[in-house]
């Protein structure tokens, strides 16, 4: 049987979607080649309520339907050959050796592991009537199979792709525009105007005056900033001004933000979130966030229910958030009765915290407990976006009713998932979302680049992401 292309996977391939080997097979026009270790691998993820263990089982049960074609041994090599006919015709080759030429002294069992992978793809190379082609999402692994001659890329996406979005454009009106802007077509401002580009800066012509708009149903609305600043945290700049309004705004329900570390996307998301459920819009504050550590990790916290003491360590960016709320408000409600203020000590903040949490029913979830919920009058904050495959990012969004709004966090340039890049992970999945229009939800997306935590915050980003 000859095939176009023969693909050897790597395990974080079938982990980030077990789907992806009937992509890649092309309904059995490539074949699929599976090391053992990969198998074994796979095989040590299935138990668990994390994305990556319910990909492991969907795969099983995959793997579990397949037609045995033929078994055969080449010098030391075993060969599994199996047809799928699930989703489409997908063929596989499962191979197996016990002679593997790796040094196992002090190696770790990831690398070791990737090494043995590695090792079955060299000598598939001299096997197969072409050359196979490793397709991992790991660039260590990676950049050793090209240290062995082996081709290799990543699962999709590529350097060359277009990951640039204007979604702040600056355009330069007349001064009697000025009376008839508001509520106007964009396109009689802007011929060029794309669904994605939903902030306007509008500078009025001769003079330095600038008018900050946002696109409704492809109508101009012009910013009312002193009801935007009218919040615990005020906005400091034209990104948080508008990334605020979006918040506070019933025509948006789906908010896709990607920004620096420092930037205060978390902080806005939450000061905005409390004026709604204050004004009664939302009925609770919802915050998720996907760590890697419950990711990849999960044994070392366990992962059956009612583990809020241990998983609280990773709703540490929440509580930060909430803990300089709690002081901004205190010093905002000194300065308004024109006392002397002095700073709260931490048992006062701590209290507060509690109270905040208690008043605007403040809950946090994770992941691996979203399966078979349905949340409804929420607004929902999704922090850390950029270490979710889109299959979590998947399940989680299917799990909101449309009495909720979604605000999705996250940086790009701080991935810590093993199983996605910049280009497959979900916040770029949705970045890329905002090039076409939905009929289905009002979405709005930016970039916060202004670091606002402080000097060191601003330094290490400029000299790390050069």
């Amino acid at each position: 049987m000859t095939f176009e292309k023969y693909y050897v996977l790597d395990t974080n391939i079938i982990l980030e979607d077990a789907s992806n080997i009937f992509k890649l097979s092309d309904d059995g026009k490539n074949l699929i080649i599976l090391p053992e270790t990969v198998l074994d691998e796979i095989d040590s993820k299935k138990s668990g309520f994390d994305e990556i263990n319910f990909q492991a089982r969907q795969f099983a049960r995959t793997l579990e339907n397949s037609e045995i074609l033929e078994t055969k041994n080449i010098h030391d090599y075993s060969f599994v050959r199996v047809k799928i006919t699930a989703e489409s015709t997908t063929y596989i080759d499962i191979v197996s050796t016990k002679n593997y030429i790796i040094n196992e002294k002090n190696i770790s069992l990831h690398i070791l592991n990737d090494r043995k992978i590695l090792h079955i793809a060299e000598f598939l190379n001299t096997y197969y009537e072409k050359k196979v082609e490793f397709i991992s999402l790991d660039i260590m692994a990676r950049t050793r199979a090209i240290s062995m001659n082996i081709k290799t890329s990543s699962l999709n996406g590529s350097k060359n792709e277009d990951l640039e979005f204007e979604f702040i454009k600056q355009i330069e009106i007349k001064f009697e525009d000025l009376e008839t802007i508001n509520n106007s077509l964009i396109t009689d401002f802007d011929k060029e105007y794309k669904v994605n580009n939903y902030c306007y800066c509008f500078k009025v012509k001769s003079s330095d005056q600038v008018l900050l708009g946002m696109i409704e149903n492809k109508r101009i609305q012009i910013l009312d900033e002193d009801e935007i600043r009218n919040q615990i945290i005020t906005p400091l700049n034209k990104e948080q001004l508008f990334f605020s309004n979006a918040i506070i705004n019933y025509y948006y329900n789906v908010l896709i933000i990607e920004a620096k570390a420092g930037s205060g996307k978390t902080l806005l998301a939450l000061s905005g979130a409390l004026k709604l459920v204050r004004q009664k819009i939302f009925q609770r504050i919802i915050y998720i966030r996907n760590s890697i550590e419950s990711l990849d990790k999960g044994e070392d916290v366990g992962y059956l229910p009612g583990l809020e003491e241990k998983f609280k360590i990773y709703n540490h960016p929440l509580m930060d958030s909430l803990e300089y709320i709690v002081r901004s408000e205190d010093k905002k409600r000194s300065k308004k009765i024109k006392e002397n203020y002095i700073e709260l000590d931490d048992q006062e903040v701590k209290s507060r915290v509690e109270n905040l949490i208690s008043n605007y029913s403040i809950d946090t979830m994770w992941v691996g407990e979203m399966r078979g919920r349905t949340l409804s009058n929420s607004f929902i904050v999704i922090d850390e976006a950029q270490n979710m495959s889109n299959k979590t990012m998947q399940m989680v969004l299917s799990r909101i009713d449309n009495t909720c709004k979604v605000v999705v966090l996250g940086s790009n340039k701080q991935i810590d998932n093993f199983y996605v890049n910049k280009y497959t992970n979900a916040l770029t999945t949705l970045l890329k979302s905002t090039n076409h229009e939905s009929d289905l939800v009002n979405t709005f997306a930016i970039k916060l680049e202004k670091v606002l935590r402080g000097p060191i915050t601003e330094w290490a980003e400029n000299i790390f992401n050069k």
